[in-house]
């Protein structure tokens, strides 16, 4: 009777479908899973013979998430970056965020001859923001180098990346000039579903996103009048006890400071500071502004000696127009 009990039971799993319930354990299915999650699956299956409850459980199935390769590039300067014509490194700003579901290093490259604008800006190079401050850094911000240092991003991160443009000088008032940064994925790019085999994290497949993969974003510059900008050129020359130019102890440094504006308009409230070198002493009464002597001390002139800054002639030029006469300051030390 046992032998004729166990065939029945092996008959019934078989057969009596309409007396099972399935139920599932599985891992919740959201969106941005993260590849390699493993999704297992289990069935249960009841019955009854006789008045009797059975309860088997099926086999587990597995499923390992793929990662999906996919990104998001996004202008972040709230307008054209206003610009005068002429200056060189100038940065448009994008936002770089790995909306897949796994880690991805992306290859960048800038585009900067587009239709439908005023102007083509002239493509410097692309720079990544080192610091993290969301500005870009000259000397700080590493350069962007194609293959090289290719940014990586675990899913959801972003990174912020800098498109540098030399800005022609015969670019007119108002004129607009596009520039457009691509991103794409290095691990594959495509139609959207696309796969590619073996390509994910931990040798799994990876699916193309709804983005196949690659992106581009444009940013724009507009030319705006050059404002007025203030220089200053410094100069020395030597005169030794012996006659000659020689820098010896005992001799006379006379430096002289020119200051200009260049631009359009008038710089205001000009100030102009300058330490005397270690090793040399101050020679007083020596400072001048336009040839007309400064005193020393703090007064009603436009200058001094170490009063205002110490160690240091101070010279307040005032309002400097770009189409008025530079400034000359001069003043001598003697080398100890």
């Amino acid at each position: 009777m046992e032998e004729g009990s166990d065939f029945v039971r092996l008959a019934s799993r078989l057969l009596l479908a309409a007396a099972f319930s399935l139920s599932f354990v599985t891992c919740a299915m959201a969106d941005g899973t993260p590849a390699g999650t493993d999704i297992t699956s289990q069935a249960t299956i009841n019955y009854t013979i006789t008045g009797t409850v059975y309860t088997e459980l099926s086999n587990t199935v597995t499923t390992s998430v793929a990662e999906v390769l996919d990104l998001s590039l996004v202008w972040q300067d709230a307008a054209p970056v206003e610009v005068p014509p002429g200056i060189l490194d100038q940065a448009l700003a994008f936002r770089l965020t790995n909306i897949g579901n796994g880690s991805d290093s992306f290859s960048l490259a800038g585009q900067s001859t587009l239709a439908g604008d005023d102007f083509d800006p002239v493509l410097a190079n692309i720079h990544l923001d080192t610091n993290g401050n969301s500005r870009f850094d000259p000397g700080i911000d590493e350069l962007y180098i194609p293959g090289g240092n290719d940014p990586v991003l675990a899913a959801d991160a972003f990174t912020l990346l800098f498109l540098l443009n030399d800005i022609p000088p015969n670019a007119t008032v108002g004129q607009l000039g596009a520039s457009m940064l691509s991103a794409a994925s290095n691990t594959g790019i495509g139609a959207p579903g696309t796969v590619i085999v073996g390509a994910g994290e931990n040798g799994l497949d990876a699916v193309v996103g709804a983005n196949g993969g690659n992106l581009d974003s444009q940013g724009s510059y507009r030319i705006v009048a050059l404002s007025a900008q203030v220089a200053i050129l410094k100069s020395a020359v030597v005169a030794d006890p012996y006659g000659g130019s020689q820098p010896v102890a005992g001799a006379t440094i006379t430096y002289e400071l020119s200051v200009i504006a260049t631009g359009t308009g008038t710089t205001n409230d000009v100030v102009v500071s300058d330490v005397i070198p270690l090793n040399t002493t101050y020679n007083p009464g020596t400072l001048m502004l336009n040839s007309t002597p400064v005193t020393d001390a703090v007064d009603g002139d436009s200058g001094d000696m170490g009063g205002t800054t110490p160690g240091a002639i101070t010279v307040s030029i005032g309002d400097v127009a770009v189409d008025g006469p530079g400034q000359t300051i001069t003043f001598t030390v003697t080398i100890d």
